[in-house]
């Protein structure tokens, strides 16, 4: 077996770790060739990462001109515990208010309680927002920690 497939996760290890972290740095095709990163909360759905972003957003406005994102989620603070999952995906965008509220909330719910002030928010800020689903085309990952702590 060679290097790269020793450190593979397997399909279940990606999810879980996709699973267990926090942000997603998300890359879209800039208008002047340049890609443009910037991190988003995110929830998984049936195996799909799932995000929002605002309706007038530069990665909106680059996601309607070229409907493709690579999604970075990277963990590990020394080379030899570095493990990741990198995303080349197709985006689907989601503009539904009804749709949009539900994920808000879902997405809120990851990350601290839902109270009513939260709910609020989501309401508030659902008409402003798009869903993003990140439909996958093909997946990178790596797992350093399955080296055995040594660097190659």
């Amino acid at each position: 077996m060679n290097r790269r497939e020793a450190i593979r996760f397997t399909d279940e290890e990606a999810l879980a770790f996709l699973e267990s972290e926090k942000t997603v740095i998300c890359a879209t095709n800039g208008h002047d060739g340049f890609p443009h990163l910037m991190p988003l909360w995110y929830v998984v759905r049936d195996g799909t990462l799932w995000a929002w972003t605002y309706a007038k957003a530069q990665k909106t406005k680059n996601l309607e001109r070229d409907p493709r994102a690579t999604l970075q989620v990277e963990a590990g603070e020394s080379y030899e515990q570095l493990r990741g999952v990198m995303l080349e995906c197709d985006v689907t965008v989601h503009r539904d208010v009804d749709l949009l509220r539900e994920f808000g909330l879902e997405l809120y719910a990851r990350y601290a309680e839902v109270d009513d002030g939260v709910r609020a928010m989501v309401d508030q800020q659902a008409p402003k927002r798009i869903g993003l689903q990140f439909v996958e085309r093909s997946r990178a990952t790596w797992d350093h920690r399955k080296l055995g702590g040594g660097v190659y």
